[in-house]
């Protein structure tokens, strides 16, 4: 009987404990899910910042209507991501591996702010129509010179020097971005970079 008491202290003191620890482990889990949230935070953050800092003059451009300025960024946008000094460097090997999530951002910006006339997106539907195929290992020069004469690039058999385009929303659907397109690699560079649009699911 006497024990009874020290049983009943012992019972309540380890319940007790139970209980701090309990607390503890709550507490500790809590504190490591804010913590988790305001990294998530910090990191959605700075992938604001550096959307911003990439793309913000782009979108102010495409916001103003300023379609020759806005083509020109585009294609620096591109080339600054792609890691790239000049295009003499980028290889279509290396366009080929262009990063689906920029091609998709700048795809939509042009989308969104031309009324769904301008695109990547575009392009590759007009490619399309023409018979257009996504296999790098065949390249149909007739396809690619129908598809340039279709968005407004060349006219009667010739190419329209750039400074000559129709930088205005009265340009074919698909006229732009074009910048980018310019490579010394011709041909081959457009063919890779289509094929790209198409693994990227860029409709």
């Amino acid at each position: 009987m006497s024990n009874e008491p020290e049983k009943q202290e012992l019972i309540t003191s380890t319940s007790t404990d139970d209980s701090v620890s309990v607390q503890d482990n709550s507490r500790e889990l809590e504190l490591s899910e804010r913590v988790a949230e305001l990294e998530e935070k910090l990191d959605r953050a700075l992938m604001l910042i550096s959307d911003i800092y990439l793309y913000g003059k782009l979108r102010d451009l495409l916001a103003a209507g300023k379609w020759k300025e806005a083509d020109q960024e585009t294609a620096r946008v591109m080339l600054e991501i792609s890691g790239k000094t000049d295009k003499e460097n980028l290889i279509p090997d290396d366009v080929i591996k262009f990063p689906c999530s920029v091609i998709n951002l700048i795809d939509q910006l042009w989308i969104k702010y031309s009324n769904g006339r301008f695109g990547f997106s575009i392009q590759k539907k007009v490619y399309e129509s023409m018979g257009g195929t996504f296999d790098i290992s065949q390249i149909d020069m007739k396809v690619l010179l129908k598809t340039s004469e279709e968005l407004g690039l060349r006219l009667n058999g010739k190419e329209i020097p750039y400074k000559d385009l129709n930088f205005s929303l009265e340009a074919p659907l698909g006229a732009f971005p074009v910048a980018w397109w310019n490579s010394p690699y011709g041909a081959k560079s457009a063919v890779y970079f289509l094929a790209r649009l198409n693994a990227c699911n860029i409709d």
